[in-house]
């Protein structure tokens, strides 16, 4: 990926380089478990320690970097093991969430539709990806209990750079746009149990394909 010295002068700044801390831990140049120089990571980055520290911040929101007392910011690494007990939450959380929101307004759907077609014409992995969670967000904006929909949000954060890595090293860009289909078409259909038993299958499809890249990973590393 590379930063550019006009790096700084870019309007999203702090997520491009949570982007290329991303990258370097997944590649190993930020190895896991070791500390993390912000100096030294402002130098070679270009940019300044406050743009680096929400980066970072961003990061650790989602699990792919740990601050501890005194010692400051580690990279974590990618583990099948994580994945695995974090990823299948959405498949219970979210179905509840739609269940409490019900049956969205007409107006809400056409809305989803558009989502869903913007969705589909793909992108790069971090676009997809953003896109994908707006389109989960709005489908359950109705939802009552902001606790839980707050519990998807943190979930969506962690599994993010999973996704990341995956689509960007198997150069898959590929979009849930046909499982949102049939979730809508339910939805339309006022058949509530059907659209919250698509958005589970939904939320399970992406587990396997994942989980196996991991594993095929981990085992490269360790020879």
């Amino acid at each position: 990926m590379g930063m550019e010295p006009a790096l700084a002068e870019r309007p999203n700044l702090s997520g491009e380089i949570a982007a290329e801390l991303r990258e370097r831990i997944m590649d190993g140049r930020l190895p896991a478990g070791e500390r993390l120089n912000e100096v030294r990571l402002a130098e070679s980055l270009g940019v300044s320690r406050t743009p680096l520290r929400e980066a970072l911040g961003r990061l650790e929101s989602e699990g792919a970097v740990r601050s501890s007392p005194r010692i400051g910011f580690s990279a974590m690494p990618f583990t099948a093991d994580e994945f695995r007990q974090i990823y299948p939450i959405r498949a219970i959380l979210d179905p509840e969430a739609l269940k409490l929101a019900g049956i969205p307004s007409p107006r809400r759907i056409a809305a989803l539709q558009r989502m869903n077609e913007a969705l589909a014409r793909g992108g790069d992995a971090e676009s997809v990806i953003s896109r994908d969670d707006a389109w989960h967000l709005e489908l359950l904006a109705g939802c009552p209990n902001r606790v839980l929909v707050g519990l998807i949000e943190q979930f969506m954060r962690r599994t993010r750079r999973y996704e990341i890595a995956y689509m960007r090293e198997r150069r898959h860009v590929g979009a849930a746009s046909g499982e949102h289909r049939r979730i809508l078409a339910a939805l339309r259909a006022r058949d509530l149990p059907r659209a919250c038993e698509a958005l589970r299958r939904n939320m399970q499809s992406g587990v396997a394909p994942v989980l196996q890249w991991l594993e095929a990973r981990e085992t490269a590393l360790r020879r």
